[in-house]
């Protein structure tokens, strides 16, 4: 760290604040064309049902939507694969005879990386159950595809690659044994795949419900409650976040600037995030949701109450949604893709786990049961509490990251402990206590 200065200047953001909106806009197109599909196919004579698109094939289309136009924009307007931190020089063409040895090595080792994914996914048993047997059904379709176009992109990439020999390569060294390869380069490789296969699925798989909400939401009927109302937002919002946040983890291409650069080292940081996720945050073990209802239960009958407390929800839905679409085409956990400092990231350094969490506590409100039970009481707010604690340290270790990887989010941290409107009272708060227990000699006025 370079010590906390408040002259210090925030660093621009490595993501427009434009892009993610391009792809929010492309989502919300194809959604209106889904919900008017009857009208659309009566007035042009398409084949097929009349009635709205609303499966999951037409959630898989929707990612379409939202990636191209990111894409576009981030190719043909921003010019994102000149950037040096692509690793590429498009000027300087290599013939593939010069690369071709290392081009095999590295589809070798991309190969039997996705085949121990593959594996994974068989034996991996909740695979096989409930929302994610979509997912393996298209990852199972993507996969022939994947292994004949990985061919001629590998080759293709590593022309114009300064230093073809990356991750992958060193991967595909390891096994075919004929070269010096780095350990460390393979542990690279593998926490990105690692992260890229655990997440992508569990994506993938979440997809078509939401989708089918917002599309068969009968807003006319919906808009008259403000229960109802706010339910219909946060579905929207929370399509949004996950069609974005998909197209992130699938579009991990160097000539976007959108690679892994590196996944989390740190075992810490693992742990704290897949606690956040299936199959371990099912095996209730932080249950905090035993004999309770919800803001709409508490709040019944005070239609004013009700009205402010959804909008207020609606506010923290959004603010999770919107950290999202500030990645553009660089979302996925686990994963240093670039330092994000636009958006909701110039108020705090974690907008999504603060307006989660928050969403949490006022929408659940543990600490109200329907039994009157004071055990269930302090149990819910206890262990929602301990799940708020896990937010906070996978905040922590996410830091961690980051700030061994790259200097420009080391000068964000310091800007935004000086400056960020949520995080500088914070900081100041944290020091002042630091400094009361590292002074214990000091004495305080009586009252």
């Amino acid at each position: 760290m370079t010590g906390h200065n408040p002259t210090l200047a925030k660093p621009a953001s490595d993501v427009t604040a434009i892009t993610g909106f391009i792809g929010l806009a492309g989502l919300l197109v194809w959604v209106v064309i889904c919900r008017n599909w009857a009208g659309i196919g009566e007035t042009f004579g398409l084949p097929g049902p009349r009635a709205p698109l609303a499966g999951p094939y037409a959630s898989l289309a929707a990612l379409l939507f939202s990636a191209v136009p990111m894409m576009a924009w981030a190719v043909f307007v921003e010019k994102v694969h000149r950037n040096p931190s692509t690793g590429i020089d498009w000027d300087n063409s290599k013939p593939v005879s010069d690369i071709l040895d290392i081009s095999i090595t590295k589809i070798a080792g991309l190969w039997a990386t996705w085949a121990v994914i593959g594996f994974f996914y068989c034996v991996a048993r909740w695979y096989w159950d409930g929302q994610y047997l979509f997912a393996m059904e298209v990852l199972g379709f993507a996969a022939m595809p994947l292994f004949i176009l990985s061919v001629p992109y590998v080759l293709w990439i590593d022309r114009v690659m300064k230093q073809p020999r990356d991750h992958s390569w060193h991967f595909g060294a390891l096994l075919i044994g004929r070269e010096e390869w780095d350990a460390a380069e393979v542990k690279k490789h593998w926490r990105a795949w690692m992260i890229k296969g655990f997440f992508t699925a569990f994506m993938i798989s979440i997809l078509p419900g939401l989708f089918a909400l917002v599309v068969n939401a009968d807003i006319p009927v919906l808009i008259q409650d403000p229960v109802t109302f706010a339910v219909l937002l946060f579905n929207v919002l929370f399509l949004i976040d996950v069609q974005i946040g998909t197209v992130g983890y699938l579009v991990t291409f160097r000539p976007l600037d959108a690679h892994i650069r590196s996944g989390n080292p740190f075992l810490a940081g693992w742990l704290a995030a897949l606690l956040c996720y299936p199959p371990l945050n099912q095996a209730g073990i932080f249950t905090y949701q035993v004999n309770t209802a919800d803001w709409a239960h508490w709040f019944a009958g005070q239609t004013t109450l009700l009205w402010v407390w959804g909008a207020w929800l609606v506010v923290l839905t959004a603010i999770y949604a919107w950290a999202t679409i500030a990645f553009g085409l660089r979302f996925s956990n686990l994963t240093y893709r670039g330092v994000i400092t636009n958006g909701p990231y110039a108020f705090t350094r974690h907008p999504a786990y603060l307006s989660k969490n928050a969403f949490w506590w006022f929408s659940i409100m543990p600490f109200l049961v329907t039994n009157g039970s004071w055990t269930d009481m302090v149990r819910n707010t206890v262990f929602l509490a301990v799940f708020s604690g896990i937010y906070y340290w996978r905040a922590r270790t996410e830091e961690a990251h980051l700030l061994s990887e790259d200097p420009k989010y080391r000068e964000y941290y310091d800007w935004m402990s000086e400056n960020g409107i949520i995080t500088a009272p914070l900081t100041k708060l944290a020091r002042r206590l630091k400094s009361r227990t590292s002074n214990p000699a000091v004495v305080q006025p009586a009252e």
